[in-house]
């Protein structure tokens, strides 16, 4: 059971591997539809079957605002702000039962795809949400000297001007800085940071970033 409490207003930290870490993601197919989830789901409408095409979400009708987010082929990472009782709940729910369905369908398997419940950490300081959301945007990169090829998605060329996509509501964390540039070299500089302080742990369990204990006083812009 999560010891905290997701309250309306307040932005987390949301994330969740494979069970026995296994991948979520097998093919560039499977992160797309999950992708396509992640804009239909989040909505307080009830929803069968999953569209197959992204629909736009009326801004009165979401249960989340996502700030950023990064998909790894056996995890993924969510910046979410919960805009209504039980949003992320919710929204994490329909999102992982939907995506293991398929997945076991399409891979002709059985049982639990995803590692009990999602994690969700409160973002309770600026600070944090700033080098959180470098974090985040880069983890895939975070990852790159593994030896085999990645599948991955995320925000961050949302973030730098390079993709016209406007998922996420990016100006809580663009508006703090002069411009894209200034960010991007804020963000590349604090992923070295963390791993070159060898912080950065492959596995969830170890992820310093999701651990209410992490001193994240330790790093300054």
């Amino acid at each position: 059971m999560r010891n905290i409490r997701l309250v309306e207003g307040e932005i987390y930290h949301v994330l969740n591997r494979g069970v026995d870490r296994r991948l979520i993601f097998q093919q560039q197919s499977d992160l797309e539809r999950f992708f396509d989830g992640m804009q239909n789901f989040n909505t307080l409408k009830p929803i069968g079957h999953l569209p197959r095409s992204r629909n736009p979400v009326s801004i009165d009708q979401k249960l989340v605002d996502f700030i950023a987010y990064n998909l790894n082929p056996n995890h993924f990472h969510f910046i979410l702000k919960q805009l209504t009782e039980k949003g992320i709940e919710r929204f994490i729910h329909r999102l992982t039962i939907s995506h293991s369905k398929y997945f076991n369908l399409k891979y002709s398997r059985t049982g639990t795809l995803f590692q009990g419940r999602f994690k969700a950490i409160h973002v309770d300081s600026n600070e944090y949400l700033l080098h959180l959301s470098a974090y985040v945007n880069l983890n895939d990169a975070a990852h790159a000297h593994e030896s085999k090829p990645k599948l991955s998605k995320s925000s961050w060329k949302e973030y730098i001007g390079e993709s016209k996509e406007k998922f996420c509501d990016k100006s809580i964390i663009l508006e703090q800085f002069k411009n894209r540039e200034k960010y991007k070299k804020f963000a590349e500089r604090t992923l070295q940071d963390i791993v070159d302080r060898k912080i950065l742990m492959l596995e969830l369990d170890n992820d310093p970033l999701s651990k209410p204990g992490f001193d994240r006083g330790s790093y300054k812009r």
